[in-house]
């Protein structure tokens, strides 16, 4: 069974902006991060997380990677500053 995350579609286009792509540039940052963490193996992180029973559904790992990097490579390390940021 594949493990629970909450939906987790980057280019949605049901929310304000309809889409990333039409608030960033090309070159922005935010695209190299996302490329990089897509073409990393996430393996490891997957196979850590249930496929069912009770709890609240994870974000998944690929989303909290790239919140992370791009806080670190922005120079933002609180947690609570990137929820803000």
């Amino acid at each position: 069974m594949e493990p629970l995350f909450r939906p987790y579609t980057p280019d949605q286009h049901h929310l304000l902006p309809p889409s990333l792509r039409d608030w960033l540039a090309e070159d922005h940052l935010a695209y190299f991060i996302s490329d990089t963490v897509d073409d990393l193996d996430l393996g490891a992180f997957l196979a850590r997380y249930r496929t069912q029973g009770a709890g609240t559904i994870a974000y998944h790992p690929a989303l909290m990677c790239k919140l992370l990097l791009y806080g670190y490579a922005t120079g933002v390390f609180s947690s609570r500053k990137i929820a803000r940021a």
